[in-house]
């Protein structure tokens, strides 16, 4: 069963084409960080009409290099939540008039479990596992049932791990996309340099939630005050302080909603799944089976898209032509979350 994804929530336009869920036929990505560079941030507006323009190449592409025409797919999927409505929009409504014009299922698929599926596009990983998707829009801490069923242990009480790495990178003018930027730049510095503090949320409440909005203040405001003597205050040196106490913030509420579900399987996705350094932290971890996508599966794209649709489809789940785009979702509670994909 070939099916073709269609992912543009943000500023990637993507096309993939995937075989049964797992077997990549084709896999293009047209990035459009370029044009949002300057701005150092995604610009809406921008990032509508770029899509606008590449969808139809991009599809075309991703056809050709299957060596795949129209005929050969057997259904078309696309993201619809969560994501900038502008570029949600153009991916989706290209995707649901191409499905409805060739007779062919439709599915629509929340961007989250693409993310957590990205990895088994490669490793093939039993159920339940722990996800952890972080990303510049989520910190989600879940335990994963199967392909749409999620129950959410802990999120951001505020900011996304991700956004906090763009914010600090912004602010210091040290480029976009930020999070690639302070990575490469920690490797080159010394993480006991400074001793930001480590945020601290009411454990009965909070016991595996995060929050990313009081470091990244400390770091952008109040560094000085942080910083050990001795060192050199050098960006390389911020940015490997600063990476190593997010990180271990994500790390170590991950560490404990291990030890609670007695679960040993880690899976991660999202762009944040990219970063060196929490890859190094959880493969030190022997008590665990930690697995990532490849780096080119942590960003946005179509495969994980497909995979995902591959699942709804075998089941019979199919979206009806009504189904439209939404930008959030709503907040996650914990407990149960069933993610409908409608």
């Amino acid at each position: 069963m070939k099916i073709l994804g269609i992912e543009s929530s943000c500023d990637e336009t993507a096309c993939a084409i995937v075989e049964d869920g797992k077997k990549i036929i084709s896999n293009v990505v047209a990035t459009q960080i370029p044009f949002h560079k300057i701005y150092k941030g995604v610009v809406p507006e921008i990032a509508s009409r770029k899509h606008a323009e590449w969808i139809y190449p991009v599809v075309k592409q991703a056809l050709k290099e299957a060596d795949l025409t129209l005929d050969d797919i057997d259904a078309i999927a696309a993201t619809n939540r969560p994501g900038l409505m502008g570029s949600l929009l153009v991916g989706f409504t290209f995707a649901k008039t191409l499905a409805w014009t060739l007779k062919k299922p439709f599915i629509a698929i929340n961007h989250m479990l693409g993310h957590l599926y990205a990895a088994q596009l490669e490793t093939s990983v039993e159920y339940p596992f722990l996800g952890l998707l972080v990303s510049g829009g989520h910190s989600i801490i879940c335990k994963v049932n199967d392909f749409d069923n999620l129950e959410i242990l802990g999120t951001t009480v505020d900011d996304s791990v991700g956004e906090a790495f763009d914010k600090v990178a912004k602010f210091y003018g040290l480029g976009y996309p930020g999070g690639v930027i302070i990575d490469k730049l920690a490797q080159q510095g010394n993480a006991q340099s400074a001793s930001f503090p480590v945020p601290k949320l009411d454990e009965k409440e909070h016991k595996y939630d995060v929050s990313f909005s009081g470091l990244k203040t400390a770091v952008i405001h109040q560094c000085d005050l942080f910083w050990k003597e001795g060192y050199e205050h050098s960006k390389e040196n911020m940015c490997a302080a600063f990476q190593e106490t997010a990180i271990k913030t994500l790390v170590n509420k991950l560490l404990l909603a291990a030890d609670d579900t007695g679960l040993k399987t880690v899976v991660c996705g999202g762009g944040v799944a990219a970063n060196s350094r929490l890859r190094q932290m959880l493969a030190e971890r022997k008590d665990l089976t930690c697995i990532f996508p490849p780096l080119k599966l942590c960003g946005d794209n179509g495969a994980m898209i497909a995979g995902v649709a591959y699942h709804f489809l075998k089941r019979g789940d199919t979206s009806a032509w009504n189904t439209t785009t939404c930008a959030r979702i709503p907040q996650f509670k914990r407990g149960l979350a069933q993610v409908q994909h409608k």
